[in-house]
């Protein structure tokens, strides 16, 4: 192909290149995973005969959704033998994602967790229908069923995470405001002013993925969460430190022990206390972390 065939080719795909990689991280839950799938992608995209293409962004949307759900069979019983919670892997994101609620929602730890319970086309025909407002005929191509049968799918998908997700949105200004109260109760290691700021319910999920130390299972309780922030603080030997960040859209802490990089806290907020909180220590789960460059979804 000569130079001035593939310059549009290129172009095109750049063009598209944040959508399909929003799109494949949302399926997959991994930005690692959606890296692989977005070059399988780019290789499908610059074999095809696009003479034949009359919506190039609906053709890649197909190309990558498919390619992410072959992923996502794949991985799906690696992630059933994850040592201890497993938790997708966290973005650091740019501001305009936090602006844009619907999609700082969809990419939530919280949501992303849900969307770990659908099977692979249920996440797949959710993710296109209820985050990109694509046509049931497109999800339809990409995901190898008719419309109507789609058109159920996403009908029992939407049910069922309608059931589980966060029951309400939170601006970003008081998303930061419960975050900037954890984190001085989380430095300081005081356990009432941590009970102040975490619901009675609160949910803390870990993820070492075996390569370091987290709690095997959810730990759930305000006074148990308290205990494990204001106890294991007080055992580390060293520099503990916390600074804000914004992750998959949401406000969040980036944890360093030591001076290094230990891991990333995400939260989860409803009526003004911390009913979530996703601590990602897996190493290699952190590499869109420690590059510090911010994304943007869309």
């Amino acid at each position: 192909m000569s130079d001035d065939a593939t310059e549009p080719v290129t172009e095109t795909f750049l063009a598209h290149r944040n959508l399909l990689f929003t799109v494949a991280y949302e399926v997959l839950g991994s930005a690692a995973d959606a890296e692989d799938v977005l070059q399988e992608t780019w290789l499908q995209w610059a074999k095809a005969d696009r003479g034949q293409v009359r919506d190039q962004r609906a053709f890649l949307v197909r190309i990558t959704t498919r390619q992410a759900l072959n992923r996502l069979r794949a991985i799906r019983r690696h992630r059933e033998a994850y040592v201890g919670p497993w938790l997708p892997e966290p973005l650091i994101t740019a501001p305009d994602v936090a602006e844009d609620v619907e999609l700082a929602e969809s990419v939530s730890m919280a949501l992303m967790l849900v969307l770990e319970t659908l099977s692979p086309t249920e996440r797949a025909v959710f993710v296109l229908r209820e985050v990109f407002d694509i046509g049931y005929d497109e999800i339809a191509a990409a995901v190898d069923k008719s419309p109507a049968a789609v058109r159920q799918i996403a009908h029992r998908a939407r049910r069922h995470v309608d059931a589980r997700r966060p029951r309400q949105m939170v601006s970003s200004n008081e998303g930061q405001a419960v975050l900037e109260s954890f984190r001085r109760a989380v430095e300081t290691g005081d356990p009432q002013a941590l009970l102040d700021v975490l619901a009675p319910e609160v949910v803390l999920m870990s993820d070492g993925g075996g390569l370091k130390h987290a709690a095997q299972r959810p730990v759930t309780g305000a006074e148990r969460v308290a205990r494990m922030f204001a106890g294991g603080i007080g055992r580390f030997e060293g520099t503990f430190t916390t600074e804000p960040t914004l992750v998959n859209g949401h406000p969040a802490l980036l944890v360093r022990m030591g001076g290094e990089i230990d891991g990333v806290m995400a939260i989860s907020v409803e009526n003004g206390l911390i009913t979530g909180l996703y601590y990602v220590r897996n190493p290699e789960k952190l590499s869109h972390v420690t590059s510090a460059t911010p994304l943007t979804l869309r």
